[in-house]
């Protein structure tokens, strides 16, 4: 039993499982143990309320035969069903229905009173609020009426409809009212996905209540969800007699589906004589079929009930309420086809496969177990630019060879063969000759990579987001598979020059097959439509063109043309009329052009929108992670999705589609909206933000606690402990004190808020923290790690109160030598919250004022030991690296951006930074000596030679050396290059030289050998986080692991698991990332809402990063705006991509163009030089924007006077620094 089965039914039902093992293996004729089935059968013929012996057949890995039986107690005392009483649900609390009472259907007339008839459900309710729905174009029918007459119908629902089908059954509207889900189904659902099983029990427990959310489809109706116990019910018991009529063997689905088609035959011959219809929910066509087929044998006097698919019993319901709006949340599982009134590009061979079709799971069971395919997960690897629609093109897969394991390449839609980001696919390894770094085959490869991405370079892209072409620039480089997930990702073999050497490659492969879809939930992301496009192109182009007529009294349709020819002439004037030909281009054939110069995301929309048969349309919808491919969604609201942020499912993905298809499931709101964009950006990088259940609030203390002295902890009360933190810090889990000694040194404190005291290992207040492992900063909220009253309260060392902390003491000489170290709870009272500015102010005293002031003493005798320690830190190695981090002035009222401003870095930044890594370091260190293979670490991988290649020729070009050897290496390097005169051109280095390296991660010390601990930012063999634990998770570990080590508490038993470790450093990388991400996404909305308020743009000084000097594409190059931490690529579209004053030199990283008369070069761009350059928003589609940087100075390009305007009304495109008003939007360039 299923738990859900076991909470629904009574109590005194018992279920005996039982599976014979090899002892069952029989000859393939199936005769042997006949005698005893046919002896079962009778008995269960005369007492049938006793217990059954099912079983079935199957093939092992071995190949034998295997006969499974399991003897089932059934019983005659269950009725029709169990479902919740209405008057025990509650929905108080996110886990609701927790000790919720069933109640048995004992007769029809007791299912009738709770099923929702039409006239009590929501769907004969039309909303007042529902928006109107576009008018669909059917087909004609005989009948008369518009509307069908209401009949009452309880759905019986199949396995199938409970995995894919979900968002319908739970839509608010209830328009799927009544609904039985029996046991087998239940159970299938919870062997396939455990997360549909627990949304259906959640759909089980929701019966009778009224559903009071608005939505366009209306509100407010019941619904009734009824659980049937098929699988011990004695009128649904599968016979001898019943399996034999379907084939000798039946499989375990078969079964299964004749079990859900007994329970239908069971309520309707329950119902008969009743105006109930029942109906069998599903989309398998065979089932449907044998449903038809068994009743039109059996000519049921009782009735008979229907099996139809989804799609078609919500088509029923639409037709008896014209207000819903459901075929848009029906899963899609086959290519639609297009109706014969489309377009042109509507009409292709839709049918035709594709793809390569997947083999079936026999063929891949055996193809693993014979090591001719591998086994692994497809991971797709994070885009660096937003606007590179081929990210779902780059995957890899983990697979193993022995104890290693190894990263695969997967490139190219064909190789990924519609496997998704977490599915767990079979792969077939490509011959070694294709692997990436192989002569011959890495050449062509590597080729063909760069010949798409340079046609993509031609194309004026647009991106999948809000965030639009100019971003927030990046801290450090994405996470590679070697250092995220501790695999290698190339692998030794032969080379095929010297049969004595070896050569390193990355194997590459090719996905034959989907062991186990991984369709995430929901996606976010919007559509878009080439037709509305069109339309309001041609709308435009016309109404111009009218315009000019009426003003001059022409209005034949000839004037137009002739009138756009003049206009053009007029342009031009005698500018190089050697090259210039006389132009006859007429409005229809420019509009063509204009078509034919599509971007990527207009041209998949323009091939893959489809108009219906039925009225609905298929259209295109862009996940705002690039990771995801396009998918194919079927609504009949195309016009009112436009311009909204939407979530949607992905179904399937059949061989004959190019794109995966999906279903609607709902819309957040509209695009561009502060509060929808970071609802987006929160599920997009999957950030817990719902508020805390119950049953963690619990474990918090009550409203009455008192901070007490405990004999367990020293109390350090009397010492002049304070904290420095940000202005407006609510969550302090840091505070130092130094004091002087009688013997002259110095005792210094770093004391960190006890977290562990109140959150228990094990607890559900733990186990919160450790799903969501990480506090989430946004620019206008704060999403915590703990609830609020341990986060800003209880654990935050605030001034002048009780605290209880875990502090780490040492005994250091003024040279800032360490004689000794102690660990101990402490009870603290903080005798100041400072500001880095009042610390600064501290530390700038002078002596002779600061002699009697306590906090300038301690705060002064801390700078100064913490400017020994760095010193130290970077003699050994460290690096000194930047960011480019800005912060927000928001309005008091509506959180808006006013102003955006760098930080303020202040000597008493540095003080805080270096004590807090002192501390790191040294717990690290001990908690290491006691668990020396369970102990969470943090490392930060060594860069190779190849991620800093593009660093080092940069530099180079402009006289400067980059030495990666080591660590100290690379710090003097970086320190030696400096221009005179430009104090921000090391700094740019440094933020390059972050970006060179992948970010820090946790890990278990058991798992890496000692020489990977290492971390090369912090030239630290060993380090840890300790100094957070009221926002991140690792360090509510390591204080339970130091406690361990101290011997105040033991050591919880969760963390002496490896394994338990190993995910639980993956979780909080994952989680850590996330956060990081979801941070820069909202300051880059942030960024994108400031200087949308500024309709004339702003001018800035900027930095070019990167020179595009590839051959054939249009020139740009990449800057990064330090004012505003904006990182944008600038386009010169005034400079075609084959002009021939244009010149590129890829060694020195810089473009050229020459003066024409005299052909000598006239400007340039170089790395690392600055420009003038100016930021606006471009509306790229209804509410979707994006920033634009355009190049100011230097002036670069042909010397005439570029046009703001094409001859159709269109921009000449971005980064022209010649066009009048290059600030102002493409939408206003029209007017005159």
């Amino acid at each position: 039993m299923t738990p859900i089965a076991e909470e629904m039914t009574p109590s005194n039902n018992t279920t005996m499982d039982t599976e014979d093992d090899e002892s069952d293996v029989i000859d393939n004729d199936g005769t042997e143990g006949e005698e005893e089935e046919e002896e079962d059968d009778e008995s269960i013929d005369l007492a049938p309320s006793l217990w059954s012996t099912p079983s079935y057949y199957r093939i092992t890995r071995k190949g034998k035969v295997l006969k499974n039986v399991s003897e089932r107690y059934v019983r005659d005392d269950l009725g029709l069903g169990f479902c919740m009483s209405p008057s025990t649900t509650s929905s108080s609390s996110k886990h609701r229905f927790s000790t919720g009472v069933t109640r048995k259907i004992s007769s029809p007339g007791e299912l009738i009173s709770l099923l929702c008839t039409p006239s009590s459900s929501n769907n004969s309710n039309t909303s007042t609020t529902a928006p109107t729905k576009r008018k669909r174009k059917r087909k004609k029918t005989s009948t008369t009426s518009t509307t069908a007459p209401k009949v009452t119908r309880i759905a019986i629902c199949d396995t199938n409809v409970l995995l894919h089908n979900l968002d319908l059954l739970e839509h608010p509207s209830n328009a799927i009212s009544n609904i039985v889900i029996t046991q087998t189904a239940l159970a299938e659902c919870r062997h396939n996905s455990f997360t549909a099983y627990g949304r259906v029990v959640d759909l089980l427990r929701s019966s009778g209540e009224t559903t009071t959310t608005t939505t366009a489809d209306g509100g407010g109706g019941k619904r009734c969800a009824i659980f049937f116990p098929d699988v011990h019910h004695v009128d649904t018991q599968l016979t001898s007699n019943t399996t034999n009529k379907t084939t000798a063997s039946p499989s375990i689905n078969d079964e299964n589906d004749l079990r859900i088609r007994q329970v239908c035959e069971f309520y309707t011959k329950s119902l008969k004589n009743t105006d109930v219809q029942v109906v069998l929910l599903t989309d398998d066509v065979g089932c449907r079929n044998k449903a038809l087929e068994e009743q039109s044998k059996k000519k049921s006097k009782s009735g008979m009930y229907k099996a139809c698919s989804v799609r078609e019993y919500v088509r029923t319901l639409e037709e008896e309420d014209s207000s819903l709006s459901l075929l848009d949340v029906v899963a899609q599982f086959t290519v639609a086809p297009s109706s014969s009134t489309t377009t042109t590009s509507t009409t292709r061979s839709s049918f035709k496969r594709v793809f390569p079709p997947h083999l079936s799971s026999s063929e891949l069971l055996l193809g693993v177990k014979s090591g001719q395919y591998f086994q692994g997960i497809l991971r797709t690897e994070r885009a660096s630019s937003s606007g590179n629609f081929s990210a779902y093109e780059k995957c890899y897969v983990t697979i193993r060879r022995g104890d290693e394991r190894i990263a695969v390449s997967v490139i190219g839609l064909k190789d990924v063969n519609r496997a998704v980001d977490g599915d767990l696919v079979a792969l077939e390894l490509h011959p070694v000759t294709q692997w990436i770094g192989h002569e011959k085959d890495d050449e062509e490869k590597e080729d063909s990579l760069k010949k798409k991405d340079e046609e993509k370079k031609k194309k004026e892209q647009t991106t999948n987001d809000t965030s639009g072409g100019a971003t927030i620039a990046a801290d450090t480089a994405e996470p590679n598979i070697r250092d995220e997930d501790n695999v290698r990702d190339s692998v030794l073999v032969p080379s095929s020059t010297s049969s004595s050497s070896m050569t390193e490659l990355r194997p590459t492969g090719k996905v034959v097959g989907i062991v186990r879809r991984n369709f995430r939930k929901n996606y976010c992301g919007s559509i878009y439509t080439a037709v509305k496009t069109i339309t309001m192109n041609v709308e435009e182009n016309d109404a111009e063109l009218s315009k000019e007529e009426e003003e001059e009294g022409e209005v034949t349709q000839d004037s137009k043309a002739e009138k756009k020819k003049k206009k053009k002439q007029k342009k031009k004037g005698q500018k190089n009329d050697e090259n210039t030909t006389e132009d006859t281009t007429t409005p229809a054939q420019a509009r063509k052009q204009q078509q034919q110069q599509k971007t990527e995301r207009e041209k998949i929309t323009s091939e893959n929108e489809i108009e219906h048969p039925d009225g609905t349309t298929t259209c295109v919808f862009f996940a705002v992670d690039n990771r995801v491919p396009p998918i194919l969604i079927r609504t009949t609201q195309r016009d009112r999705l436009l311009g909204k942020r939407l979530l949607v499912a992905i179904d399937s993905w059949p061989a004959e589609s190019k794109y995966p298809l999906g279903h609607y499931v709902k819309t957040i709101g509209d695009a561009g909206k502060k509060d929808v964009e970071t609802e987006v950006l929160l599920h997009e990088h999957d950030i817990p933000c719902d508020p805390f259940p119950a049953k963690v609030l619990a474990c918090l203390p009550p409203d009455d606690y008192k901070i007490v002295k405990t004999p367990d902890r020293l109390d350090l009360r009397h010492l002049p402990v304070l904290s420095i933190d940000p202005p407006g810090c609510k969550d302090i889990d840091d505070a130092l004190h130094c004091t002087v000694l009688p013997n002259g040194n110095y005792q210094v404190g770093v004391h960190i808020a006890d977290v562990t005291n109140y959150v228990k290992a094990g607890t559900a207040i733990d186990l919160e923290a450790a799903k969501r492992s990480t506090s989430t900063y946004l620019v206008n909220k704060r999403l915590d790690m703990l609830p609020g009253l341990l986060t800003t309260d209880l654990c935050s060392l605030k001034g002048n109160v009780d605290r209880y902390a875990f502090s780490v003491l040492w005994e250091v000489t003024p040279e800032a030598d360490i004689i000794d170290v102690d660990f101990r709870k402490t009870i603290i009272h903080s005798i100041a919250a400072l500001t880095y500015q009042q610390a600064q102010g501290l530390i700038d005293q002078p002596e002779g004022d600061s002699t009697n002031d306590i906090q300038a003493g301690a705060v002064k005798r801390l700078a100064s030991l913490a400017r020994k320690f760095r010193a130290r830190r970077i003699g050994a190695g460290a690096l000194t690296l930047a960011s480019p981090e800005v912060k927000f002035v928001l309005d008091s009222e509506s959180l808006n951006p006013t102003d955006v401003q760098a930080y303020a870095l202040f000597e008493a930044n540095a003080l805080v930074e270096e004590f807090m890594l002192l501390a790191n370091v040294t717990v690290g260190k001990k908690i290491l000596r006691h668990y020396p293979t369970l102990s969470v670490l943090r490392r930060h991988p060594a860069p190779n030679r190849g991620m800093f290649d593009s660093l080092i020729s940069k530099a180079k070009c402009r006289g400067f050396a980059i030495d990666i050897e080591d660590s100290k290496r690379l710090a003097d390097s970086l320190d030696a290059a400096q221009i005179e005169g430009d104090g921000y051109f090391n700094k740019l280095l440094r933020i390059l030289s972050t970006r060179c390296m992948s970010p820090a991660q946790y890990f278990c010390s058991g798992e890496y050998k000692p020489t990977d601990w290492h971390h090369y930012g912090l030239a630290a063999p060993v380090y840890t986080h300790f100094t957070s634990p009221i926002r991140r998770y690792a360090d509510v570990c390591v204080h339970r692991l130091l406690a361990a080590a101290i011997g105040v508490d033991p050591l919880p038993v969760h963390l002496s698991s490896k394994s338990y470790l190993h995910d639980l450093a993956a979780n909080m990388n994952r989680r850590h990332r996330a956060a990081q991400l979801a941070g820069r996404a909202s300051v880059q909305l942030h960024t994108l809402i400031f200087f949308s308020g500024d309709n004339s743009g702003k001018e800035e000084d900027a930095y070019i990063l990167d020179v595009d000097t590839s051959e054939g594409v249009e020139p740009s190059f990449t800057v990064i705006v330090p004012r505003y931490g904006i990182e944008g690529r600038v386009r010169l579209s005034n400079i075609s991509a084959n002009d021939a004053n244009l010149v590129r030199e890829p060694e020195l990283h810089r473009i050229s163009y020459k003066d024409d008369a005299t052909g000598k070069v006239a400007t340039s761009i170089q790395v690392f030089e600055k420009v003038r350059v100016k930021i606006w928003v471009n509306i790229v589609q209804e509410n979707q924007k994006e920033l634009v940087v355009d190049l100011v100075e230097p002036k670069i390009g042909p010397t005439q006077e570029v046009s703001a305007s094409s001859d159709d009304g269109e921009l000449t495109g971005k980064g022209d620094a010649n066009r009048t008003g290059q600030n102002t939007p493409p939408s206003k360039k029209r007017k005159k």
